[in-house]
């Protein structure tokens, strides 16, 4: 019993391969009879290793798209992953049979036809489905075209520029050369121009949409020669609203939450402290949550990444105004305890002496009183034959000195501390309001 059956296969690939059909076979509407001359008169004295017009001419190969679906859309290896049907057309003067019909050959049959050497360049992964059988068509029509359809999906290299990324529009394309034959042997041209492409207006992406394509056909030069080339060219828009719920607004709401510790009082130092320390610590986890997702690359100073640089900058601001007020308050009282301490003496010194005292200008600035006293012992010295205490010349230059000092202290001191968080109750949300205003500005229509 092994033998026949044995046989019955040896017998159906020897007929495979010769063009030829199993005899009794039906093959959709048309008959083995219909069937077998016809394809034994394609294939009988016909050499697949030469191209159609071989010496009389290049082929011309219109090429079609069908893009079934762009699966995945990299920005940390800068490319795309799509699923495309591909379909080509060409004629063969050597297929050309009487009628109007054409024939759908099984597309294993393809091993028996020259087919072009149509490849993707900038293809980094790619494969041909195979189930259930490989996706492959070829249809031969009676005036010799030949159309080769086929099912890829591949990832494809996009160049990016994320310096405007999440409000960045991306550039990609999809070009298709000839590997080995030259513009001497084949020419590419796409069938229907820019109606060659079919798929991408019903595309749904995640986080783009598809905002414009066209097509064009160029050359590829390299050292070995001309080659043919098409190129798609599909511009792609990045939805920016999942990011303003995801990153923009919660940055922002931490900057208006650190504006807070303005309205508290000075005196509760943990609370103000609390709010600032808490604030920097969420923005900095922010801040590193959002480049998880984005590639490690120095080149690259993206949008978010200023808007999250702003943000911490106006936080880490808020906090630093507190440290500043408080240390002005502490001074302040300081030097108020200073005065009272100089007062409660001056009353216990019943005026002899030196006595302090505080001028209107500023509460820092001390007048020595007793200078009519010091004139009268230098009088009185200097009738009894002593030397002057301090020559003319040295009393001007340390009065010089000390009015310097007491100026630059007065410049660095502030009368009314509180006065801090008033004026950035006002100046913190003024800056933060024009620094987005400009922003967005920058990003959205420059």
């Amino acid at each position: 019993m092994r033998i026949p059956v044995l046989a019955c296969v040896t017998l159906s690939l020897a007929l495979t391969r010769s063009g030829g059909v199993i005899p009794g076979a039906q093959y959709g509407d048309w008959s083995d009879s219909e069937l077998q001359p016809t394809i034994q008169k394609l294939m009988k004295g016909y050499n697949r290793y030469l191209r159609p017009n071989f010496n009389a001419g290049p082929v011309e190969i219109g090429m079609s798209l069908d893009i079934a679906s762009i699966d995945a859309i990299s920005e940390i290896n800068m490319d795309y992953t799509a699923t495309i049907f591909l379909r080509q057309r060409w004629m063969d003067s050597r297929l050309v049979f009487p009628g109007n019909e054409s024939v759908s050959v099984d597309g294993r049959l393809v091993s028996l036809l020259w087919i072009p050497d149509t490849f993707i360049p900038d293809s980094k992964r790619s494969f041909l489905h195979d189930v259930t059988v490989e996706n492959r068509l070829i249809r031969i029509f009676s005036n010799g075209t030949v159309l080769y359809a086929l099912r890829i999906t591949a990832t494809i290299a996009c160049n990016m520029d994320l310096t405007k990324y999440p409000m960045d529009r991306q550039v990609c394309t999809l070009q298709l050369e000839s590997w080995g034959y030259n513009l001497q042997d084949v020419v590419f041209y796409w069938t229907r121009g820019n109606d060659s492409v079919k798929g991408l207006d019903t595309l749904r992406l995640a986080q783009y949409s598809v905002e414009s394509y066209y097509t064009s056909v160029s050359q590829a030069v390299y050292e070995t020669g001309l080659y043919p080339k098409l190129v798609l060219h599909f511009a792609l828009r990045r939805n920016v609203l999942f990011f303003i719920l995801e990153t923009y607004v919660p940055s922002t709401l931490l900057v208006v939450l650190s504006w807070v510790s303005f309205w508290i009082s000075q005196s509760s130092v943990p609370a103000r402290t609390c709010i600032g320390v808490t604030t920097v610590l969420t923005m900095t986890t922010l801040m590193m949550g959002a480049r998880t997702s984005l590639p490690n690359a120095n080149c690259f100073i993206k949008a978010i990444d200023v808007y999250l640089g702003i943000c911490f900058t106006f936080i880490f601001g808020a906090l630093l105004e507190y440290a500043i007020a408080h240390f002005c308050t502490m001074q302040h009282q300081t030097i108020g305890d200073v005065q009272r301490d100089l007062q409660k003496e001056f009353d216990e010194s019943n005026g002899n002496g030196a006595i302090p005292m505080v001028t209107t200008t500023h509460s820092s600035q001390l007048m020595d009183v007793g200078s009519a006293q010091q004139e009268t012992t230098g009088q009185s010295s200097a009738s009894e034959g002593e030397p002057a205490v301090r020559p003319p010349g040295k009393r001007c230059a340390l009065a010089s000195v000390k009015e310097v000092s007491r100026r630059a202290a007065a410049a660095f001191i502030v009368e009314n501390p509180h006065n801090i968080d008033r004026h950035a109750r006002t100046v913190f949300p003024l800056a933060f309001f024009i620094v987005n205003v400009l922003y967005w500005l920058y990003y959205l229509f420059l």
